[in-house]
């Protein structure tokens, strides 16, 4: 069963760090591009940054560039596989749910292109 669960969100200081994990499993990952994606309220939802299972190539929006890190594990012959999120130096704008989600390999790292979606964590940075 596809399934993508992400973990780790929660209330952070200005300034502060926080790793975001989506555990994904039911499908194999190399064929795909796993993404993080966030949306606040009031406003639409927004590319963050994703990472290439093929090569893993990664994309980062400028708003974040420098301060968040994507990675994936590299465990093979499993039936789940990890993408991380590490995010530093975050800011109340980063407030958000953030979500992780599936893009079929050769599209852009956008909403539009995601096929399937977490159900998304909670991100809050305030003091």
């Amino acid at each position: 069963q596809l399934q993508l669960v992400e973990s780790g969100g929660g209330l952070v200081q200005p300034g502060g760090s926080l790793r975001l994990s989506c555990e994904a499993s039911g499908f194999t990952l190399d064929y795909y591009k796993i993404g993080w994606f966030r949306q606040a309220p009031g406003k639409e939802r927004d590319g963050v940054s994703c990472i290439s299972s093929s090569d893993g190539s990664t994309y980062y929006a400028d708003s974040v560039k420098g301060r968040f890190t994507i990675s994936r594990d590299n465990a093979k012959n499993t039936a789940k596989n990890t993408v991380y999120l590490q995010m530093n130096s975050l800011k109340p704008e980063d407030t958000a749910v953030y979500y992780c989600a599936r893009i079929p390999l050769f599209r852009l790292c956008s909403p539009n292109s995601v096929d399937y979606w977490g159900q998304g964590t909670q991100v809050t940075v305030s003091s």
